[in-house]
C-alpha cells in the first residue's frame, strides 16, 4: 500500500514539474494554488464554449455569482457539518484604530496576527450552485427552473496533485423542480457529459461516487450516496493512471436544497434538485495529459471540436 501511494505521489510531483516547465501552470508558493498562461487559458475558454453550447439548446437562464457566500446563506446549508474541513471563512480586522498598533507590533514578531481579525459577513463559496438557491425561495413555475452558472469555488484540501485545487472553476447546470424534472436531468447531463468530454480525446468513464462527508457520520452518509446512486462522476487518468481524476459529476440532491431554502414545486412539494459540474481546470489538464502540452499539435478531431 505504502509503495503505491508513494507511486501516486511521485506521478503527481513529476506531472506538476512538467506542467510549470511548460509554463501552463505558474507556481505562487501556495500548495495548490496557481497562476495559468495564456495557452492554459486559451485551452479553458474554448472547453467551456462546448460546453455553453451544449446547454444553450436546452434554453437555460444565465446568472454568474462572485466566489462569495452571505455567512447566513451558508448556515442555511449544512456544509459546516458535513465538510468543515474543506470551508473558507473570510476574516478581516475589524477592531479600532486604537486597536491597530498591537496587530501591527505581532505581524512583526511573527506572533498570532491573525487572532486578531473577527469574521466577515460572507464565506468562500463551496460550490457554484450554492448562490442560487437563496434566490429560488418561493413557489417554482411548472416547468421547474434550468440555470447555467459558471464561477470559482473554493476547497481547502491542499495536495500535491494539480488537479486537486484549492480555488478552481466549475460551469454547472442546475435543474429546479419535481423528482421527476431533477433526476431526469442528472441521467441526461450524465450521458451528455461523456459525449462532450470523449468528443475532445478524453476516454472517460461513469463511475458511482461520493461526496467526501467528514468524520465517522460522514462515512454512513457517503455509503448512503452510493447505495443510492445519487451521484456520478465522469473519470479519467490525469496525472496517474491507478488515481483516476473526476473531471465532471452528475448529482441528485433530492429535496435536500430545497428543504434548506425552502424552495416549492408547483404543486406545493419540497422541490427537488440536480446538477452536473465540469470541472474546467480539471478537464485542461487532462487534455495537456493525454494529447501534449502544445495544442497547436493536438489529434485533428480535438481541435477542430474545439476551434484551436
Amino acid at each position: 500500500m505504502c509503495g503505491a501511494h508513494d507511486n501516486i505521489t511521485a506521478a503527481y510531483e513529476g506531472f506538476s514539474a512538467e506542467l510549470i516547465a511548460a509554463g501552463l501552470l505558474i507556481p505562487t508558493g501556495a500548495a495548490s494554488v496557481y497562476g495559468y498562461n495564456g495557452v492554459f487559458e486559451d485551452v479553458i475558454e474554448r472547453f467551456d464554449a462546448l460546453v455553453s453550447h451544449a446547454g444553450a439548446a436546452l434554453k437555460p437562464e444565465v446568472m454568474r455569482f462572485t466566489p462569495l457566500l452571505t455567512r447566513e446563506n451558508y448556515l442555511r446549508t449544512d456544509h459546516l457539518e458535513t465538510f468543515p474541513n474543506l470551508m473558507g471563512s473570510v476574516h478581516s480586522f475589524l477592531g479600532t484604530e486604537k486597536e491597530l498598533p498591537e496587530l501591527i507590533r505581532k505581524r512583526q514578531q511573527r506572533e498570532g496576527w491573525a487572532d486578531d481579525l473577527g469574521p466577515t459577513a460572507v464565506m468562500l463559496t463551496p460550490a457554484v450552485c450554492y448562490p442560487l438557491y437563496p434566490t429560488a425561495t418561493g413557489t417554482l413555475p411548472p416547468q421547474g427552473r434550468l440555470v447555467d452558472l459558471r464561477g470559482f469555488v473554493f476547497r481547502h484540501e491542499p495536495s500535491a496533485d494539480p488537479a486537486r485545487l484549492q480555488m478552481f472553476r466549475m460551469h454547472e447546470f442546475v435543474r429546479l423542480g419535481t423528482p421527476d424534472q431533477a433526476l431526469d436531468h442528472r441521467n441526461y447531463w450524465l450521458k451528455k457529459g461523456e459525449e462532450i468530454l470523449q468528443s475532445v480525446g478524453l476516454d472517460v468513464k461513469p463511475v458511482v461516487a461520493n461526496d467526501p462527508f467528514f468524520g465517522r457520520g460522514g462515512r454512513v452518509m457517503a455509503a448512503t450516496q452510493r447505495e443510492q446512486h445519487l451521484k456520478y462522476e465522469l473519470i479519467v487518468p490525469v496525472a496517474s493512471a491507478e488515481k483516476p481524476t473526476a473531471v465532471a459529476s452528475s448529482n441528485y440532491h433530492m429535496d435536500h436544497f430545497g428543504h434548506s431554502f425552502d424552495i416549492k414545486s408547483s404543486d406545493g412539494e419540497v422541490a427537488h434538485s440536480a446538477c452536473v459540474g465540469f470541472g474546467l481546470e480539471r478537464i485542461a489538464l487532462a487534455l495537456f495529459k493525454t494529447h501534449g502540452y502544445v495544442p497547436a499539435q493536438w489529434p485533428h478531431s480535438v481541435r477542430q471540436a474545439m476551434s484551436l
